[in-house]
């Protein structure tokens, strides 16, 4: 019997060093399984995966450690399925439980979950759990997170070799996890390089404003995996920003919304002029000003465009998606530089537009001068020439067309000396020209509208329009660009403004989605009004391709 014994002893120890090899191999699978990888969602994956295998444990978690060091960013799970994560609800903060190991990094070992202080419960269709081992994960001298293991199977409890398996994998996993954040750094920073690279070229190679401003947020949504990138610029005269670009989500309802500085995220980062980031964006009381419009979405940063002498010259907001991982420094810092190739794109943008406004005012009063110097000078010749013919002539149907071909020469004179005046008139003498207002008024409404309108002038529109009717014009004009962009929701406007001798016509047209049946016509009555104040009228169409006309029109001899 006393051999016996032994004989079971010994081959109980034997049994054990087999237990403990098979354990030391399974740990080794592991380290070499985790450090295999290099994306760090799968990296992380694979840790918990291993973990749970290790200690024959039912559920498994690990949790991620957000910038305030307090809550859990990330919560990735194994052993429950999808329905059963989506009936539970949130992932958790890090209270309770769990928040004990975020409080105190070390590791922690329970038999019965419910009998320790911290525990809180479960929420609605969890499964119920018992035992419990939790680890923290360092990365280097960090914590980067916390691995939560419950419920051994068998219904034991988990042991000190169980938690000196977990602690021994938490070291590697910590290796592993240091590596896929270098190797995504080291990824993402040729991403970026990349991008100014492409940036560079399109600015040198003439590319407009919004095709870079567009360029420019399509990278950097690609890059930093944002669900959508907007791109807003100030309102002159106000305290408000509108979005001038809209990618991704529902980009064409964004498109154009004006915003208030005070109350946003992106309000924040222009008058700080430093990144602003938040956690959750629709959630986040801080920034909840303006229209509804983050729904499903969740971390968030915004960065200006241009903090130097010029000042912030617009913003540039990026939102994930609900649960993904908030902006971090290491990502905000090659953001902020990549933002300022738009600061560039927006500055170039307005230099081209002064140097184009120059050359045309140059070519204004080149061609002044040369309708001056030669065209007047030879009508006017040619007009003696035929006014003293005309006495030679004898018969009298003859001598009446001359008559009148000198009249009209004459006439042609007026008209050209008119618009010599014209293009000479300079802003600070007489007042910008209504050409000038007009085209202006379409140039900043470009910004609105997402793309420039198509606009065409024609007749003398800046002598023979009364001063006053001309104010009247401006407005109609800002007033139906305003409406465009704010309810046409239009890909294509067109503005046309004609002087003809008796009265100047202003017509916008578009290609949006038209004038609903019992929508609001405030603005439209506003329209009709002025027209009516001067003796005008206002005509609403609908062109048979679609969309909206709408014509202002008002006599040039309007008695105000």
């Amino acid at each position: 019997m006393r051999l016996d014994e032994l004989l079971e002893e010994l081959q109980a120890r034997i049994d054990a060093a087999r237990g403990t090899r098979d354990r030391v191999h399974s740990l080794l699978e592991a380290v070499v399984s985790v450090g295999r990888e290099l994306d760090l969602t799968q990296v992380l994956r694979r840790i918990v995966e291993a973990a749970a295998l290790l200690v024959d444990a039912q559920y498994g978690a690990l949790g991620v450690i957000g910038p305030d060091g307090r809550t859990l960013s990330r919560f990735i799970t194994v052993g429950l399925s999808d329905e059963e994560v989506a009936r539970i609800g949130p992932p958790p903060e890090g209270h309770g439980l769990l928040g004990e190991i975020i409080r105190r990094p070390e590791p922690l070992r329970i038999g019965e979950i419910h009998s320790h202080p911290s525990s809180y419960g479960f929420p609605a269709h969890h499964p119920p759990m018992r035992t419990f081992l939790g680890v923290p994960i360092r990365v280097r001298d960090e914590v980067f997170g916390n691995l939560y293991l419950t419920d051994k199977r068998g219904g034991l409890d988990f042991d000190a070799e169980d938690e000196g398996v977990i602690t021994t994998l938490s070291v590697a996993a910590g290796v592993a996890i240091d590596n896929a954040r270098l190797y995504e750094s080291s990824q993402r920073q040729q991403r970026w390089l990349a991008a100014n690279a492409e940036i560079t070229r399109s600015l040198l190679s003439g590319s407009s404003r919004l095709d870079v401003l567009e360029l420019i947020a399509r990278r950097a949504q690609d890059i930093t995996g944002a669900r959508l990138a907007d791109v807003s610029v100030p309102v002159p005269g106000s305290d408000d920003l509108v979005v001038e670009l809209a990618i991704g989500g529902e980009g064409e309802m964004r498109q154009g919304l004006v915003v208030p500085v005070e109350g946003t995220l992106s309000g924040a980062a222009y008058t700080q002029g430093t990144p602003v980031t938040t956690a959750d964006l629709p959630k986040d009381d801080r920034y909840d000003a303006g229209p509804r419009r983050f729904d499903g979405l969740g971390p968030a940063a915004a960065v200006p465009l241009g903090t130097g002498a010029e000042g912030t010259r617009g913003v540039l907001l990026l939102a994930r998606a609900e649960g993904e991982p908030v902006f971090t420094d290491g990502e905000l810092d090659p953001l902020l530089a990549f933002a300022g190739q738009a600061a560039v794109a927006l500055e170039l943008a307005e230099r081209r537009r002064d140097a184009e406004q120059l050359a045309l005012l140059e070519d204004r009063d080149r061609i002044a001068r040369d309708l001056h110097d030669l065209a007047i000078q030879r009508l006017f010749a040619t007009g003696m020439t035929l006014q003293s013919a005309a006495r030679l002539v004898e018969h009298a149907g003859a001598a009446e067309r001359v008559s009148r071909a000198v009249a009209d020469l004459d006439e042609t004179i007026k008209i050209i000396r008119s618009t010599i005046f014209g293009l000479r008139s300079r802003a600070e003498d007489t007042g910008p020209s209504l050409r000038a207002r007009v085209a202006r008024a379409v140039g900043e409404a470009a910004g609105t509208l997402g793309h420039p309108p198509r606009l065409s002038m024609e007749g003398l529109l800046d002598t023979d329009v009364p001063p006053t009717v001309a104010d009247h014009v401006v407005a109609a004009l800002t007033e139906l660009l305003s409406n465009a962009a704010r309810h046409a929701h239009a890909t294509r406007v067109e503005v046309s403004l004609q002087a003809t001798p008796s009265e100047v016509v202003l017509a916008v047209k578009d290609n949006g989605r038209g004038i609903p049946e019992g929508g609001r016509r405030s603005g439209l009555r506003n329209l009709e009004e002025r027209a009516r104040s001067v003796g005008g009228g206002l005509d609403i169409g609908a062109p048979p391709e679609g969309g909206t006309q709408i014509v202002w029109r008002a006599p040039l001899n309007a008695t105000l």
